[in-house]
């Protein structure tokens, strides 16, 4: 294990937000893929509802899910969470929108020397919990490592893959597709909401954070936007994704040298037909639109709240394919990565994963806010692909 020093702890991972839809998911799973041997921890504000929850998973292991443990804690109460994170090794957080509910947690686990997990795709709260508390979790030893779902894992665990097919200490080009197909929750889309109506406040932030984080000394790393084309290694339209997966590749590739001295990512949505690729644009652009004005925005969210989503039936009918185009040193490959319900089935799988990689395996050390590349790479590689996420090399020359 690549623990910290200090007294032994009650739990290896709490999970925060338990009840929550993708909560119960990752609980579910954990309950059932998780070593004998880990003590985890069912956390969140209502002590009834989370109780009932332990109840619903007697039926995945009775004699495993009685031996659960139940904290109570809201995302407002520092008190609360202070004694939540001094009672773990990690704490797995899906309790978001992260820049309404996250800080005090992550504030917390800096304090307390505790590794913590989420899945927030938000740029601002990435930045701002950098800013504000990445310092001293570097003093205490904790790893923030944001973005452990479909934002962002996936794409920097496929870029880091790729990048280890290439030749060593050359300039690597890696370029990114992604297409998926599945539903949202209310809490997905509170969160998208959010981000698309504080898009002024997260330029501000990734602007503070730019005055504190140093840059890679005689390397160049960059992840510019591109622009919209036809792919003919995916054979599908590739349009630009500004999301904050490009940004963690490109904080992954800034952190660790085997990137090369000149790399540069690329980060696109795979569409198949030339009307999709016209259309997707201009209905992202609507939707950002209506997201400025708080009355839709309110609408939205009462329509589909925070803790409803797609049942297993819909669950069952999503799917996603990423493919890496990797280039460098005179070699090229194209590596790919396959699954089931991006937002949520695998999702779960990615962030309870990363999870115990976290508590149970031996990694470099590392702390302060990390991505999960730097944080896990080689060990989490494998252990999503004995999770049935294996990364492949399709083709190389």
């Amino acid at each position: 294990m690549n623990r910290q020093d200090g007294p032994q702890r009650p739990y290896d991972v709490v999970l925060f937000g338990a009840t929550g839809f993708v909560g119960e998911l990752t609980a579910e799973y954990l309950l059932a893929h998780a070593p004998k041997t880990c003590r985890l921890a069912l956390a969140g504000r209502d002590r009834t509802k989370l109780e009932r929850l332990r109840e619903r998973l007697a039926a995945v292991d009775p004699a495993r899910a009685a031996e659960l443990g139940i904290v109570t804690a809201d995302a407002s109460d520092p008190v609360a969470l202070r004694a939540l994170a001094e009672s773990t090794h990690v704490v797995a957080s899906t309790v978001g929108p992260y820049i309404h509910y996250g800080e005090e947690l992550v504030a917390a686990c800096a304090e307390a020397g505790t590794d913590c997990t989420d899945l927030t795709g938000e740029p601002e709260f990435v930045d701002l919990m950098f800013v504000r508390h990445g310092a001293r979790a570097r003093e205490t030893g904790a790893r923030l490592v944001h973005a452990c779902g479909f934002d962002s894992l996936p794409h920097d665990l496929g870029a880091y893959f790729t990048v280890r097919q290439l030749p060593e200490g050359v300039p690597l080009t890696v370029d990114g597709f992604v297409r998926a197909m599945g539903l949202i929750s209310g809490g997905t889309l509170a969160s998208s909401l959010t981000i698309l109506s504080r898009r002024a406040q997260a330029a501000a932030a990734a602007r503070e954070r730019r005055r504190y984080e140093p840059r890679p000394a005689g390397r160049r790393v960059g992840a510019p936007l591109g622009a919209p084309r036809f792919s003919r290694e995916t054979g599908t339209w590739a349009l630009p994704l500004p999301t904050l997966d490009p940004v963690v590749v490109r904080r992954s590739a800034e952190a660790l040298e085997r990137y090369g001295p000149d790399f540069r990512y690329r980060h696109y949505a795979s569409v198949k037909t030339l009307p999709m690729a016209l259309a997707g644009p201009v209905a992202v652009g609507t939707v950002a639109a209506l997201a400025q004005v708080p009355p839709v925005r309110s609408w939205l969210t009462a329509r589909y709240g925070p803790g409803r989503g797609p049942d297993e039936r819909l669950r069952d009918r999503g799917r996603f394919r990423l493919r890496f185009v990797g280039e460098g040193g005179g070699r090229r490959v194209f590596t790919e990565l396959t699954g089931g319900d991006p937002g949520y089935g695998e999702t779960a799988k990615m962030f309870a994963e990363a999870s115990l990689c976290l508590a149970l395996d031996d990694l470099p050390t590392t702390s302060g806010q990390v991505t999960p590349a730097v944080a896990m790479g080689d060990a989490l590689l494998a252990r999503l692909a004995a999770a049935g996420l294996p990364y492949r090399v399709r083709h190389a020359r």
